[in-house]
């Protein structure tokens, strides 16, 4: 699950325009994103890889509404800027924010990142961090991951430290032989060690429904038959910029019960090359969310990135990852917008959140 230098795509007006009406075209055929009443106040996330950071950037942002997180080989909040003052970018995101030895500032310093944290806090860009104190995280490394080391993953835990989130609220898993993925029991999937596509691999427990039972409390078994439906609606709806690397349509699992009664929301931010686009409905439908979802009234939001190679007005993100470097703002290289409440992809995030919020209809 590499990551590639962003390469800037140079606009004319058509393309732009061209751009703007291929996309409502396609969006016309989708369907409207539902509202269910959920309770926001008992909003979650969680994610592998890029959809870790992702993770880790939202909650962090989104504080207040957010009660916790699952960060699957992930690395701290605002982690491409721990080598301030050089400003975010790919080469610290390769380089500091997943293999440290190949950086000359090492791994990221979460002293630094939470200075940072405070004066995005001051200046209104993100929620009260003092709101993460009451969290529930959980952390996991894989011993044969090499795609983010773990020397990355502790600085995720050191944060959150300093952070103020109680150390009893912190659960951090290091001794699984496991590779670059997300942990299933299905004997089906990749085996534990190995790092390769869809990354999505069988180490004997599921891993989602751990982060779940960390994050909520006690919750009840998983089903073994789901009483819901998965729902592919329209994202291209909340996406407001052309650099956002977002697809037109997302994904959801509504629970049977969620159709009459007031639920929990979680969002699952799937990782690198695992959007629906590359592995279809594998990270959606198969990776043990939706069964534990179903037992314990939680609509699970899967939002969706796709690979784009930087042509006609599209940032360059040829791997499909989440933004934490700063791709989807190439306008502002020396303070990108990829970490804050307005930025582009965390924005659409959270106005689906919100529609999810609203009456059923």
């Amino acid at each position: 699950m590499k990551y590639y230098p962003a390469i800037s795509g140079v606009l004319t007006g058509a393309i732009l325009l061209a751009s703007v009406f291929a996309n409502n075209a396609y969006a016309a055929t989708s369907d409207k994103l539902p509202g269910y009443k959920v309770d926001l106040s008992q909003t979650s996330v969680s994610g592998l890889s890029s959809g870790a950071f992702m993770a880790a950037q939202f909650e962090t942002a989104f504080s207040s509404t957010i009660v916790g997180a699952g960060i699957v080989a992930g690395g701290p909040f605002y982690c491409a800027g721990s080598s301030f003052p050089v400003p975010p970018s790919v080469l610290v995101a390769t380089t500091a924010c997943m293999n440290p030895s190949l950086s000359l500032s090492g791994p990221p310093n979460p002293k630094v990142l939470l200075e940072l944290a405070q004066a995005f806090e001051h200046s209104g860009a993100i929620d009260k961090l003092a709101n993460l104190q009451k969290h529930k995280v959980y952390v996991f490394s894989g011993q044969a991951d090499k795609t983010v080391y773990t020397a990355v993953v502790d600085q995720t835990t050191a944060f959150l430290q300093l952070a103020g989130v109680a150390t009893p609220n912190i659960k951090y898993i290091q001794n699984v032989d496991a590779g670059h993925a997300i942990i299933t029991g299905n004997s089906q999937n990749v085996p534990c060690a190995d790092t390769q596509s869809p990354y999505i691999n069988d180490c004997k427990f599921t891993q989602s429904q751990d982060m779940l039972k960390h994050i909520y409390g006690d919750l009840k078994p998983a089903v073994n038959k789901l009483s819901g439906k998965v729902i592919k609606f329209n994202q291209g709806e909340f996406i407001k910029s052309n650099y956002t690397s977002m697809s037109n349509d997302a994904y959801l699992y509504v629970p049977k019960a969620c159709e009459g009664e007031t639920c929990k929301v979680h969002v699952a931010f799937h990782g690198c090359e695992q959007g629906a686009s590359k592995i279809g409905d594998q990270f959606y439908n198969t990776t043990g969310y939706n069964e534990i979802a179903d037992a314990n009234k939680i609509i699970v939001l899967y939002p969706q990135v796709e690979a784009n190679n930087g042509w006609f007005g599209t940032p360059a993100n040829p791997k499909g990852c989440w933004d934490f470097w700063g791709y989807s703002d190439p306008f502002n290289p020396l303070a990108p917008n990829f970490y804050s409440k307005t930025s582009p992809q965390m924005s659409a995030v959270k106005a689906m959140l919100d529609r999810l919020g609203q009456a059923q209809n």
